[in-house]
């Protein structure tokens, strides 16, 4: 009986931060709900420069690596397939719909050491700078293998438009 009332205060702290928690992430795809969709892949994405498997991390708004984005299929970390092709970046997350960035929207590529809830080695996390409508995002992905290969061809890319 010594024990009933502070499990039932833990039990209770615990459902009280779940709630929170619940309601915060719903007022952000809320005050998110303004952000375009994501381009879908297109037929011909041109000649594929490379592909490589990963764990997509997360997307934030740019130069804000803590202020998730929570909608268009962008707010959850999945096992990841980022294609690069002369038109853009193909990005396969498991569980959506695969979307596309074309070369117009690339802004930069980078490497980074943390995002949100992800901290790795210096330089462990691909950064990949786009816009979305008028929205400026940065994408996080740990790339299994070396990133040098990604890097160098995004880079190729956002070369062709300057």
């Amino acid at each position: 009986m010594d024990k009933t009332i502070p499990t039932v205060i833990v039990v209770a702290i615990i459902v009280v931060v779940l709630v929170g928690m619940y309601f915060g992430w719903r007022a952000r795809q809320r005050r998110q709900a303004g952000l375009a969709a994501v381009n879908p892949v297109p037929a011909d994405l041109g000649e594929v420069l490379l592909t490589v498997r990963g764990l997509y991390v997360a997307t934030t708004v740019a130069g804000e690596p803590l202020e998730r984005i929570a909608v268009r299929g962008l707010g959850y970390r999945a096992r990841a397939e980022l294609t690069v092709a002369a038109a853009g970046i193909a990005l396969a997350l498991t569980g959506e719909e695969p979307m596309f960035i074309p070369v117009a929207d690339l802004r930069r590529v980078d490497r980074a050491t943390w995002a949100i809830d992800e901290g790795v080695e210096t330089g462990g996390l691909l950064l990949v700078g786009w816009t979305l409508g008028s929205a400026e995002l940065d994408s996080y992905l740990r790339i299994d293998g070396p990133a040098d290969p990604v890097i160098e061809a995004i880079g190729a890319l956002l070369e062709d438009v300057a």
